[in-house]
């Protein structure tokens, strides 16, 4: 990432970057499509089966403008903005209004901690429902579901049957069916696939079962 700049950005207009790179969508409604992943540094969570621990720290700071510069590299209208939990950062909204403005479809890959409801509307917010298993359910910001829209997203983390169980009347309760597209993923190394898709089929839930798709690809290799 080039981070050179004659004049520093003014404080506003920059962000602590852990990676900028280019893969395939692995999750959600866009994927399988080529994509820039835009990776914040810090997050405020410690979710028992986080795959992106590296994030939680280090990194550097980058101007919009050397963001924007770098994501222009890549023949691709789609970009998602991660972490970490990038609305930790305060200028992140920024980052997503300009984005938007760039004509780039912006996805923002979201804890559900934070309040949303400053994120730009044409961004599509992909929030993660954090289960009982994950260890941090007590940080869900229950405001947020009232934010939700059809353009946005809801994925859930299943790490076993009483995840599943809970996931299941927490979205009854909340009334979530119908409002978006809701995405059940199996844990890591805790719940298979092959289990998980039979728990949605034998409770006859309307939500998407999904993977890890650039897992699927390149394995647990960093940037990808």
């Amino acid at each position: 990432m080039n981070t050179d700049t004659d004049k520093p950005a003014p404080d506003q207009e920059r962000l602590r970057i852990t990676e900028i790179f280019y893969s395939v969508q692995g999750e959600a409604r866009t994927a399988g499509m080529p994509t820039v992943f835009i990776r914040l540094t810090g997050c405020p969570l410690r979710c028992g089966y986080c795959d992106t621990s590296y994030a939680f720290q280090g990194g550097q700071w980058m101007s919009f403008a050397d963001i924007a510069a770098e994501a222009k590299r890549y023949n691709t209208r789609f970009i998602t903005v991660t972490g970490g939990e990038p609305l930790a950062q305060k200028n992140c909204n920024d980052l997503l209004h300009r984005l938007c403005d760039e004509g780039y479809e912006v996805s923002l890959e979201t804890s559900g901690a934070i309040d949303i409801s400053g994120v730009d509307s044409r961004v599509s917010r992909v929030m993660d429902i954090k289960t009982p298993g994950s260890g941090e359910a007590h940080k869900n910001l229950l405001d947020n579901l009232q934010q939700l829209t059809a353009h946005d997203q809801l994925k859930l983390v299943i790490c076993d049957r009483d995840d599943f169980d809970w996931a299941v009347n927490f979205i009854q309760d909340h009334q979530l069916i119908g409002i978006c597209d809701i995405f059940f993923s199996p844990s890591h190394d805790q719940v298979t696939l092959k289990h998980l898709t039979e728990w949605v089929l034998e409770e006859q839930l309307p939500v998407r079962v999904q993977c890890q798709l650039h897992k699927l690809i390149w394995g647990e290799e960093p940037g990808r």
